[in-house]
């Protein structure tokens, strides 16, 4: 029984470990920081890739997932809540935008609700040797705000496939990638 609970304390060492090493790469906007401060629920969580193939393994018969999961270094989650429908800084929601356009991200979708509705998703992806090696996603509807960074060799359409997983949520109507061509 001491074995084990060495073996247990030695895994979460090392998993903290690469969880920290993962936070320390992870590029978050500084508008986020203004949104958290305005949100009175917040729940974020960081996974690392050993953590994402444990808890794949809960749902078995998906293939495509776990497919994803191999290219996947870290998942972060961070999930915003206001007290009421569009209080939160949109000035900040407009900066984070530009953090990641100044940083170099290209940004693949950029969705408004139907009828002029003020919610909109973005998505915004890292290119290192013209292959996509992070993703960030950011969801803003009426009282809520979610952002979702994935690490890793990563394509649009791998990214759908983790949709409703690890706390990412769904894009409604996929992505759609941009063409240079007219």
């Amino acid at each position: 029984m001491k074995l084990f609970r060495a073996a247990f304390a030695f895994l979460i060492i090392i998993s903290v470990t690469q969880l920290t090493q993962a936070q320390e790469h992870e590029f978050v906007p500084h508008g986020m920081d203004a949104l958290r401060q305005g949100a009175s629920s917040k729940t974020e969580f960081t996974l690392d890739h050993s953590m994402l193939v444990f808890a794949s393994k809960m749902d078995p018969d998906n293939e495509d997932l776990r497919r994803v999961i191999a290219g996947v270094n870290g998942v972060s989650v961070h999930i915003y809540r206001f007290p009421r429908t569009w209080t939160y800084d949109a000035e900040a929601l407009a900066s984070v935008k530009e953090e990641y356009s100044t940083a170099g991200w290209k940004q693949l979708m950029n969705r408004h609700d139907k009828d002029g509705g003020a919610g909109v998703t973005y998505v915004w992806i890292r290119l290192e040797n013209n292959a996509i090696s992070n993703v960030a996603v950011l969801q803003a509807k009426s009282n809520e705000i979610n952002f979702v960074t994935v690490a890793g060799s990563i394509s649009p359409l791998d990214l759908s496939h983790l949709g409703g997983h690890f706390g990412i949520p769904k894009i409604d109507g996929g992505v759609t990638v941009p063409s240079d061509r007219h």
